[in-house]
């Protein structure tokens, strides 16, 4: 048993290294990615979060801080943690340029989150669970820090159910500490299996240039004209469900973003 619990911790150092080295590099490129700061889908957040101005609020790997400066415009307190140091330098940046007050910021893993019990009222994390090994863990260590009758949202991409392993085959051709996206119905379930009460969901599309986003992600180069190659096919096969397309001749495509929100009682 011993050695099966030191594996274990090996995994989890090892993917903790993958992601603080996958975001290191895509610190800057990210954050100059305006499709990260897609308003539409901040809106929707905000509206699905109903956040007040008493709110305290705690965004789980936060990265370089969008979701979190989007809180801190409304609520009263919003600490960020994240794994990525280079992301939390983003992070604070963003901060001194909307000059927000209201905010703090902590390098740490999330699995393990540096909080007591029933802390905070909103608890949120975008883009996040895709890049975790056990991401029920982290779900429930969400719950956990958050006060009863606050609120939990998770957002994050959901491939249907049938187009799922490919999906995820070419994101983790794409970026490393990719592990696995979850479908909406998984997602769902894992909110209920924590304990989450009053689940509410909102879906939107955000499209993506192929090209703009494997030159922020840093693949393998061995594996760029695979990855071409798979979206190629896509625009007729529909294998990845992405709804991939020409525009101006450049392959786009669209992740399938799912947000879910429940209620700790």
């Amino acid at each position: 048993m011993g050695t099966n619990g030191d594996n274990n911790n090996n995994n989890f150092l090892s993917h903790n290294d993958s992601i603080i080295s996958q975001f290191t590099k895509q610190a800057i490129p990210f954050t100059q990615m305006s499709e990260h700061s897609n308003q539409y889908g901040l809106e929707l957040l905000l509206k699905l979060s109903d956040p007040k101005q008493n709110d305290i609020v705690l965004d789980i790997a936060c990265g370089n801080g969008i979701v979190s400066g989007e809180f801190a415009k409304i609520v009263a307190h919003v600490t960020g943690i994240d794994l990525t140091p280079a992301m939390i330098e983003q992070a604070k940046l963003l901060q001194q340029e909307k000059q927000l007050k209201n905010v703090d910021w902590k390098i740490g893993d999330v699995s393990n989150l540096p909080f007591e019990d029933n802390l905070f009222s909103i608890v949120v994390t975008r883009y996040s669970f895709h890049h975790m090994l056990e991401p029920k863990k982290v779900l429930a260590e969400m719950k956990r820090v958050c006060m009863n009758g606050g609120k939990v949202l998770v957002i994050d991409v959901t491939p249907d159910v049938d187009k799922v392993d490919a999906f995820n085959y070419v994101e983790k051709l794409r970026d490393s500490s990719h592990t696995r996206a979850l479908p909406f119905s998984e997602l769902e379930n894992m909110m209920k299996e924590v304990g989450l009460v009053k689940l509410k969901s909102e879906y939107h599309d955000l499209e993506m240039p192929l090209e703009k986003i494997l030159q922020s992600s840093f693949p393998d180069p061995k594996d760029v004209d695979k990855i071409k190659q798979i979206f190629k096919e896509d625009l007729t096969k529909n294998n990845l469900g992405v709804k991939s397309h020409l525009r101006d001749g450049e392959i786009h495509f669209y992740f399938p973003v799912s947000m879910i929100i429940g209620n700790k009682i």
